[in-house]
């Protein structure tokens, strides 16, 4: 069947060689429509980034690396640096299946900037049907110095088989069947504010209930390291600044990092998955999201009842300060097929944003 493959077709690409990990996987390292992806024992500075598209990547190393960091005891990525890691996993793939890859949530959350080449490929976080190789992830802080070791988990590959992506009326099929996208009282909007080209616009929550919510954070400057193994370790204070917006607008400013959330709530059914994509402001760059994949029961439960759950958006501004408001539409969310209902979906083993609001990454302890 053509669309984005389940757990259940991951498991068997790892059982035949399609996908070769380095070292025996983690036990929770298949996800519901998803393949979590580890970092290698070493880690290259480069000095630019690059597409390899005539060549292998090693070939390039010589001429860009600056030094080498050894991450089986760890090491720290400073921001503003270009780094080039090898992944433990690497790829044969059967040629009717081709891989996309996103950064993971808590990449996102702390404006680690990723991005995945592949030897002899034109284009970032996109691997062709049939490809044979390893997989190479850039890194580059952008907010804080990050620790990282081997093994660790920072971006993630989808495979699809065909024409996965809905077309605009299966969009509006499929949330007519399933209640795809909530108000921010879980009640479902009205036909005339489902507005679909190519997935569903939402909107940003710029505006809480009382005048002293928080509704979003700002990146500090010249923080401390972020350990990603301290899970919950770290005062959110000494990173972020809390947002309050009584008037609903705000000024964002270029080149600083925000962490907001969607006005709608997304539901996503066992057979569906979803993807999140910037959407064109048509003035300087705003940057609206870094992790972008959703994976089936991602705000759902198992009689639909659930009044879903809000998207979370790491945002930036280029180039000028740009004006926000409450209700503005941010971002597209696009909805593709899967290949079978999936059994196993999102939370299943646990999940730190299964119930999120503007949640901060796992490293953050929570109040």
């Amino acid at each position: 069947m053509p669309g984005i493959l389940t757990h259940d077709d991951i498991r068997a690409l790892l059982d035949d060689g399609a996908v070769r990990p380095g070292r025996p996987l983690d036990p929770d390292q298949v996800q519901p429509t998803s393949l979590d992806l580890r970092l290698g024992p070493r880690a290259y500075r480069i000095r630019a980034g690059f597409l390899p598209a005539r060549a292998a990547v090693s070939e390039w190393l010589a001429d860009l690396t600056l030094h080498e960091l050894d991450l089986e005891t760890g090491a720290v990525l400073e921001p503003g640096r270009i780094y080039l890691v090898p992944l433990l996993e690497e790829l044969a793939l059967p040629t009717d299946v081709r891989g996309r890859l996103n950064p993971k949530s808590s990449t996102g959350r702390l404006d680690l900037f990723t991005r995945v080449i592949t030897d002899r490929n034109a284009r970032f976080d996109w691997v062709p049907p049939g490809a044979r190789g390893p997989l190479w992830l850039e890194v580059v802080p952008r907010s804080f110095p990050v620790r990282v070791r081997t093994g660790q988990r920072l971006n993630q590959i989808r495979f699809v088989r065909g024409a996965a992506r809905l077309t605009d009326d299966e969009h509006l099929e499929a949330h007519h069947e399933h209640g795809l996208i909530r108000l921010p009282d879980g009640s479902p909007p009205p036909d005339a504010e489902v507005d679909v080209e190519s997935g569903f616009y939402l909107r940003l929550a710029l505006k809480g209930a009382r005048p002293d919510d928080v509704v979003g954070y700002r990146a500090r400057r010249y923080t401390g390291v972020v350990d990603l193994d301290r899970v919950g370790g770290h005062d959110p204070a000494d990173y972020f600044t809390p947002i309050t917006c009584p008037e609903g607008r705000l000024v964002l400013e270029p080149e600083e990092f925000y962490i907001f959330a969607s006005r709608e709530r997304v539901r996503i059914p066992p057979g569906l998955a979803a993807e999140m994509s910037a959407y064109d402001v048509g003035i300087g760059e705003l940057r609206t999201n870094y992790a972008g994949f959703f994976d089936a029961g991602f705000g759902w439960n198992e009689d639909g009842t659930s009044p879903g759950t809000p998207a979370v958006l790491e945002v930036r501004a280029h180039d000028v300060p740009f004006v926000i408001e409450d209700g503005q539409v941010f971002f597209r969310l696009e909805f593709s097929r899967t290949t079978r209902p999936c059994r196993e979906l999102y939370g299943g083993k646990g999940s730190h944003y299964g119930e999120q609001g503007v949640t901060l990454a796992k490293q953050f302890r929570r109040s």
